[in-house]
């Protein structure tokens, strides 16, 4: 049964990821519901959710080879601040952790409810900035390494984290942007992976249920998105997000 669940939860996850975002506030949770530690849960969340990452990126490849320029420090920049963030997780208590879900699950419930109108702010705060091009360079260099490290620390929310920094590092073409997310989503879910693999953080009998059950989601998705309202999917993924949160915030501290 909790095989069903996970893989059924890796589905779901799936094909919110491929549609509108925010397949880990059901793959994460799921995984704690089934008796899988906290930060395990959360390594193991990442190993599930990367076969995703990587399969998008090469659907992406020409869009992303577009910024070829800026290619390599993006990937380096990425690694860099993945391990920072799995160390970092790896640094703290289950105790912590525990304590700290429900607000890591507020942050990117917000990010994901307001994330246009964050990307909107974003965007005009990259065009009203006149930055030194050298202080752009370190400044954006800077920004990728916190976002990064946001996402080998804890991996929900990290697509809206990243499309808010692409809009405010100055890119603008959609395709583009989303290849460029889902490359540096690959790199720091890679770099976390192994940094978990060292520690042996990761369910690997579970967390291959879930992703199993995330790629058949994924193709399903591909198959029947355009014939499903997003606006539908996006809800569903806002009150998923809000209830696991609630949920949370009522386990933890009450």
């Amino acid at each position: 049964m909790e095989w069903i669940l996970l893989f059924g939860a890796g589905v779901l996850g799936g094909i919110l990821n491929s549609i509108a975002g925010g397949g880990s506030f059901i793959t994460f949770p799921a995984l704690m519901f089934v008796g899988v530690p906290p930060v395990v849960a959360n390594a193991t969340n990442t190993f599930a959710a990367c076969a995703g990452y990587i399969s998008g990126s090469y659907g992406f490849r020409h869009d992303i080879v577009e910024s070829s320029g800026s290619i390599k420090r993006i990937i380096v920049l990425s690694l860099v601040g993945g391990a920072l963030g799995a160390y970092l997780l790896l640094s703290v208590s289950e105790h912590q952790f525990l304590t700290a879900i429900p607000w890591l699950l507020l942050f990117a419930t917000l990010l994901f409810l307001f994330g246009n109108q964050i990307n909107h702010w974003t965007a005009n705060l990259s065009r009203s900035a006149s930055l030194h091009p050298l202080w752009a360079v370190v400044s954006v260099s800077m920004l990728l390494v916190v976002v990064s490290a946001y996402g080998g620390f804890f991996n929900a929310g990290l697509g809206v984290v990243v499309l808010s920094y692409l809009v405010l590092a100055g890119h603008s073409d959609i395709n583009q942007m989303n290849g460029l997310k889902l490359l540096i989503s690959s790199c720091v879910s890679l770099i976390a992976i192994v940094v978990f693999v060292i520690d042996g953080s990761i369910d690997w009998g579970r967390g291959g249920a879930v992703m199993v059950g995330t790629l058949l989601g994924g193709y399903v998705a591909a198959r029947v998105s355009r014939k499903v309202e997003q606006h539908y999917v996006k809800g569903f993924v806002a009150l998923s997000s809000i209830a696991m949160t609630v949920y949370f915030f009522l386990d933890v501290y009450l």
